[in-house]
């Protein structure tokens, strides 16, 4: 017969009741290392076009923000891109926004409404050029686009920015040399299936869903950006610091590179606010982006790319207070 243990005393049964609450209190404390109330309120977040990364981010970060506050209502705002939510979080339009280096940088330059204002959160995942041509075009690299119809992006889009100025190192005139449109990636995918342009440009994470879409029913390839225009677009100085030539990966868009990579341009991507956003709050958002990578990451490829060891820099912004407050407390 099995030997009864000892009943426990009910002094004891307090004692280890209290010690019980004091371990849950510390590691409650752990979890939530602001030991209050999680920040409630609504915030307007500037994402992008349909079928881009940027608003399907901006739809993933709303739910993971959900979740550690449920008290925060959070708007989203489609967008051209990159330089409308520049100037919308500048001026007061949008209070978070992911934005190209290169935009925030121009941005700065040209002395925007408000650009001394601007402050970053975290750096995010890079974007890649995709030049985009049909796979029977005689189209074979950027200089074979003059005289052609190609969208360029819409007018306040990053992919804008980079497109004009990849062309212009290449010796053509966005203006003049083609037959310029502004479809971006919820157009452009279906205008080029149709045969109403010849190519476009897009700039986005990897990879990215309006052209995984078009790949399901339309047989098209990538023109390569070779890295000697990316040398005559660092001659040019400025914004164009934060172009680096690289490589978009075969395993980006497999049935459409069939095992070979494209030689292209990147751009980081970051995520900001302004510095007059409340610390506490984006101290807050800070920690669940860097929480929410894996689980975002699952539905958006380009959010597993988001590292705490890289996030911390976001040239040409400075950290807000609050995104600062957050990488002191999680630094080795």
């Amino acid at each position: 017969m099995s030997k009864a243990f000892p009943s426990i005393g009910r002094r004891r049964a307090l004692q280890g009741s209290a010690a019980g609450a004091v371990v849950l209190g510390l590691l409650l404390w752990w979890l939530l290392p602001l030991g209050e109330q999680p920040p409630a309120g609504t915030v307007t977040f500037s994402t992008g076009t349909l079928r881009g990364v940027y608003q399907e981010y901006g739809v993933r970060l709303r739910t993971a923000f959900a979740k550690d506050m449920p008290g925060l209502k959070v708007r989203l705002l489609t967008s051209d891109g990159s330089q409308e939510n520049v100037t919308r979080v500048a001026t007061g339009k949008a209070d978070f926004t992911i934005a190209a280096a290169d935009a925030v940088e121009t941005y700065e330059q040209d002395n925007g409404p408000g650009a001394g204002r601007l402050r970053g959160v975290a750096r995010l995942y890079d974007d890649y050029v995709q030049l985009v041509v049909a796979r029977d075009s005689s189209i074979k690299s950027v200089s074979d686009l003059r005289g052609k119809r190609v969208a360029i992006g819409p007018p306040e889009s990053g992919v804008r920015l980079i497109a004009e100025r990849v062309l212009k190192a290449a010796g053509i005139d966005p203006a003049k040399d083609v037959r310029p449109r502004a479809d971006g990636i919820d157009t452009g995918p279906g205008r080029l299936r149709q045969g109403a342009i010849d190519a476009f440009f897009w700039s986005g994470g990897l990879p990215t869903d309006g052209l995984k879409q078009l790949a399901s029913k339309f047989s098209f390839r990538f023109v390569p950006i070779e890295a000697d225009l990316v040398s005559k677009l660092h001659a040019e100085g400025g914004a164009t610091r934060y172009y680096r030539a690289t490589n978009m990966p075969e395993s980006a868009y497999p049935g459409i590179q069939h095992g070979e990579t494209v030689p292209t341009i990147a751009v980081s991507n970051l995520l900001m606010t302004r510095e007059d956003m409340d610390p506490r709050l984006t101290e807050w958002v800070t920690r669940a982006v860097i929480k929410s990578r894996d689980r975002i990451g699952a539905h958006v490829h380009s959010a597993q790319l988001v590292d705490l060891r890289t996030a911390i820099y976001t040239d040409p912004l400075i950290l807000h207070e609050g995104a600062r407050r957050y990488y002191r407390s999680v630094k080795p």
